[in-house]
Order: C-alpha cells, then sequence, then structure tokens
C-alpha cells in the first residue's frame, strides 16, 4: 500500500469517527444545541476546549506566524494563549452561573444595559469573524493540498463537512467531535515529537 492510500484512509476513518460522533450525540433540545445539555465532564471539555486552541486558525496561522518572523512572533502565541485561558476562567464560569447561551446575553443581564449587549455582540463578531477568516483559511489550504484540488473547491468541502456535523450534532456533538480531534491532534502532535528528541 502507497503512502497516498494509506493517507486517505487514515483521513478518511477520522472524518467517519467524526460523522458517527455527531450522530450519536444528535442534539434533541435547545439546551444540548447550545450547552451540550450541561452534560460534559470537565476533564473532556478541557480536551475539547484544547483542541479548539489546536485548530487551524492557531496552530496552523501561529506556527507559520513564528516560522517566518521568528522569536518576535511569539508574543501574538502568548497572547492568543494568554487571552483564551482568561476568557475561559473570568467569563465563562458566570456565563454557566447566569444559565445564559451567548455572551451578550450575560452582559446585557448582567450590566442592565441595552448599550452593554450591544458593544458586547459587535466585539464578538469581530473576535468570531478574525477566527472564522482563519478556520476558513486553514480548512481551504488543508483540503486542497489533501485531496489535490484547487483551493475554493477544497474549501467549500471543508465547510460543508463541518457545516453538517456542527448543525446535525449541535454544541453536543461538536463538543464530542472535538475530544476526539484532541485526541488525534495530540496523537500527531507528540509522535513526531518524540522521533525528532529520539
Amino acid at each position: 500500500m502507497d503512502l497516498q492510500t494509506l493517507t486517505y484512509i487514515v483521513v478518511g476513518a477520522t472524518f467517519a469517527l467524526y460523522f458517527s460522533i455527531a450522530i450519536w450525540a444528535k442534539a434533541s433540545s435547545t439546551g444540548e444545541f447550545y450547552v451540550a445539555g450541561k452534560g460534559v465532564n470537565p476533564v473532556a471539555n478541557g480536551m475539547a476546549t484544547a483542541a479548539d486552541w489546536m485548530s487551524a486558525a492557531s496552530f496552523i496561522s501561529m506556527a507559520g506566524l513564528i516560522a517566518f518572523k521568528g522569536y518576535d512572533a511569539s508574543v501574538f502565541l502568548m497572547g492568543w494563549t494568554g487571552g483564551y485561558v482568561l476568557l475561559a476562567m473570568l467569563l465563562a464560569p458566570y456565563l454557566r452561573k447566569f444559565g445564559k447561551y451567548t455572551v451578550p446575553e450575560f452582559i446585557g443581564e448582567r450590566y442592565y444595559s441595552q448599550t452593554a449587549r450591544m458593544v458586547a455582540i459587535i466585539c464578538l463578531i469581530v473576535a468570531s469573524l478574525t477566527y472564522v477568516i482563519g478556520q476558513m483559511k486553514g480548512i481551504g489550504v488543508a483540503f486542497s493540498r489533501f485531496l489535490e484540488l484547487p483551493y475554493e473547491l477544497g474549501l467549500f468541502i471543508g465547510m460543508g463537512i463541518v457545516f453538517v456535523y456542527a448543525v446535525l450534532g449541535g454544541m453536543k456533538g461538536v463538543t464530542y467531535t472535538q475530544i476526539a480531534q484532541y485526541v488525534v491532534l495530540i496523537t500527531a502532535y507528540t509522535v513526531p515529537a518524540v522521533f525528532v528528541s529520539l
């Protein structure tokens, strides 16, 4: 079996796993769709969060930035990671405590202000667009290189796959899919690191 065929089998099996998880964890209520039914184990939730950090927008972009600019670019890596941890520690627990699904809902309720809610909405849109642009660029590059297709076609295929398992499973499906992604990614990062260190 040649390397190309083996690569297709491994990547195909990975996506089959993701789709199976999305079908298994299909959201059956609003709570499951938005907050995974509030029933995800904290360790599993941490794995899902770590997988989200090790995504195309962060891992590929940050690695490229550091390779291009050198150690000076590591400040972006620290800022990205530090901001992620601060957001998780300072906002997420209160969001859950207030029983709200989105940050603007929480901010508006917490500060009794429509203005604060609008500021939160604008910040959320700017941050989300920045993140999604990086993610989509990474998806397009990865799929176009993997399938040897034009960038645009690779982008649409990748977006289609993400759309299907996100809509099907909601936050519950996405969380469990990210846990599987964490296992795949941490293995993919650790194995080469072990061989390089040897």
